[in-house]
């Protein structure tokens, strides 16, 4: 089996092996991939693996020797999963590997939010606190979490697992998924509509795939339902928001602060909105990606492979 990888370095950038794949046919990984290059380098290759390389309809079209795609993520929206099935071709994620690591990363954001820590740090060293005539000084609001109740959208895995983390901080839990477990909800946990959602949670963290349904969830009219001062935290899809919405409400104060992981277009662009946005705190889509769960990531995407192997089709999802 001819395999190819064509952007293998954002998994990879050296700190892991390939050898899973390569014990499963004849490699060829790419780092990057540009538009340009996806047919040329997938040529007659058995198996296309991607993680945010597009495969679209008319590249299924251009590539008729494509059995198999594994994408390395849980999303696959970069891949066109109804032409894929119209030709046979399963496509496979990895649903699990980054449950715990996104969940700890919203909670990386929040912190941050609620301390400012890196800031305050700095300030020690640029000698405000040698300076300083009182014993203590914050230059922005600190912020207790316990009491508080957290509005989680999207309560599959990561969103149950931000939501316990939650609760270890003392947190109320407000949960709406359209796919509602009663059996999970508990006294400080509990499903609601959204529009509940938006109108009693101090702080709201996105967890919902991006499907048309939800694209735009957060936007002018849903966040005119939201609290003063709530603070938005996206580990998800970025084009879940609105992006001139929330810029909008983040300098007027009706929303404190954002914590993003992701933005609408990837890697961000200089005339971006949010980049001059007040209190918006953005990192480069890395919740997913500690050396751990990466770990993880390659080896789901090898057995992935394997079982397809074996006639065992595993994580499909066309």
């Amino acid at each position: 089996m001819k395999i190819v990888v064509l952007d293998g370095y954002t998994l990879n950038p050296g700190d892991l092996s390939w050898e899973g794949f390569e014990a499963l046919g004849e490699l060829t990984c790419y780092d990057r991939t540009a538009p340009d290059e996806i047919v040329g380098r997938i040529g007659d290759a058995d198996a296309v693996i991607t993680n945010k390389t597009p495969l679209t309809e008319e590249t299924l079209k251009a590539c008729p020797s494509i059995r198999y795609i594994g994408v390395l993520a849980t999303g696959y929206n970069v891949v066109d999963v109804v032409a894929a099935a119209s030709r046979g071709i399963p496509v496979t994620n990895i649903p699990t590997y980054g449950t715990t690591a996104v969940a700890q990363f919203a909670f990386a954001l929040l912190m941050n939010i609620c301390h400012r820590v890196q800031d305050h740090s700095n300030s020690v060293r640029d000698g405000r606190w040698t300076s300083c005539p009182d014993f203590s000084y914050w230059d922005y609001p600190l912020t207790e979490l316990a009491g508080k109740t957290m509005g989680i959208i999207g309560f599959g895995r990561i969103g149950q697992a931000t939501g316990r983390i939650a609760r270890a901080f003392g947190m109320k839990v407000l949960a709406f998924d359209e796919y509602a477990n009663r059996d999970l909800e508990r006294e400080d946990l509990h499903y609601t509509d959204l529009d509940d959602l938006f109108g009693r949670s101090d702080v709201i963290s996105l967890h919902c795939p991006l499907f048309e349904s939800t694209q735009g969830i957060i936007n002018r009219r849903s966040i005119e339902k939201m609290k003063d001062g709530v603070i938005l935290l996206n580990t998800s899809r970025g084009p879940l928001i609105v992006e001139e919405d929330l810029a909008e409400a983040l300098n007027c104060g009706k929303v404190r602060a954002a914590g993003l992981d992701v933005v609408s277009s990837e890697p961000i662009a200089e005339d971006n909105v949010l980049l001059g946005a007040k209190n918006c705190f953005i990192t480069p889509h890395i919740a997913w990606a500690p050396l751990e769960s990466r770990s993880r990531l390659m080896n789901i995407a090898v057995d992935n492979l394997a079982s397809f192997q074996k006639g065992e089709t595993v994580n499909r999802v066309n």
